[in-house]
């Protein structure tokens, strides 16, 4: 508790007393960087440096409240961007959704940059989902700044956001056992991407059950995803890879859904592997 006290009133020192320069830019949306978790290698994190602008003006925030070590998340986040130059940055944790102090978010609303870290995508979302946080964050992004996440910080980039529980199994498992029916849990996220369900870790982990089973149950929707050491960077409905692996978009243009008892099949299901320095379309 008192570790995070410090951070917090560090947080008001430096967003309140120092008078750090903030966006000029107003009404202009801003842009997503969405990492699929694990490593991330320099040339990555400068992309997403000069996309939020941060060489020329502003600040950054690190959110830590997916992690269950808030504070070391918000170190090796900052000192990830202090090794790159971006002094300008400061981490802020809520821890609950009570706790939320007013002056901290109008830091948030303004910042250049808004990093959300790894952990467990629920924990984040119970404390910044439907409060003044998460309406912080949809400010920012709609004045310009860059929003990013990575692993859990990437997941709660969609509108309907994996959980990572299974329904038909309580044991967690790092990927699906079948494509089943009724077995994906999908909570809710910040919804800053509504076109698509985002998936982290992806080729790493062998995923690819639990997205196949996304876009059959739900074929309105992309299922994305990202490997680690590896990003989206999203500008209005064009995503472009960056970082050292790939990105698999799954599609169900047919809407085919079939059932054998609990077992799931379709028809047609389109699979694109992107690679690096590639971009598509983030809708259907």
């Amino acid at each position: 508790m008192k570790k995070h006290l410090i951070v917090l009133l560090s947080a008001v020192f430096i967003f309140s007393s120092c008078q750090l320069e903030t966006r000029q830019t107003q009404n202009e949306q801003g842009k997503l960087f969405i990492i699929g978790g694990g490593k991330r290698p320099d040339h990555l994190l400068n992309r997403m440096i000069d996309e939020s602008g941060l060489r020329d003006n502003g600040y950054a925030i690190i959110l830590p409240m997916a992690s269950e070590e808030p504070d070391t998340a918000i170190f090796y986040g900052k000192k990830q961007l202090t090794d790159l130059g971006i002094l300008k940055v400061e981490g802020i944790h809520f821890p609950n959704a009570e706790d939320i102090a007013e002056n901290l978010i109008d830091s948030l609303k303004h910042a250049s940059l808004i990093y959300i870290s790894g952990g467990d995508q629920n924990r984040f979302m119970q404390i910044a989902g439907d409060t003044a946080i998460g309406e912080a964050i949809w400010y920012a992004y709609k004045h310009g700044a860059a929003i990013a996440g990575t692993s859990a910080g990437a997941a709660v980039m969609s509108e309907k956001m994996i959980t990572g529980n299974e329904l038909r199994y309580p044991e967690y498992s790092a990927t699906f056992r079948n494509i089943e029916s009724e077995n994906i849990e999908l909570g809710t996220g910040l919804g800053l991407v509504t076109s698509a369900i985002i998936d982290q870790h992806f080729v790493k982990r062998s995923r690819h059950n639990r997205l196949i089973s996304a876009v059959i149950e739900h074929p309105d929707l992309l299922g994305i995803g990202i490997d680690e050491a590896t990003a989206i960077l999203v500008k209005g409905d064009e995503a472009e890879v960056i970082g050292d692996s790939q990105v698999l978009v799954f599609k169900n243009p047919l809407g085919s859904k079939h059932f054998y008892y609990e077992k799931l099949g379709a028809r047609q299901i389109k699979l694109d592997i992107y690679l690096p320095g590639d971009k598509f379309k983030m809708t259907k």
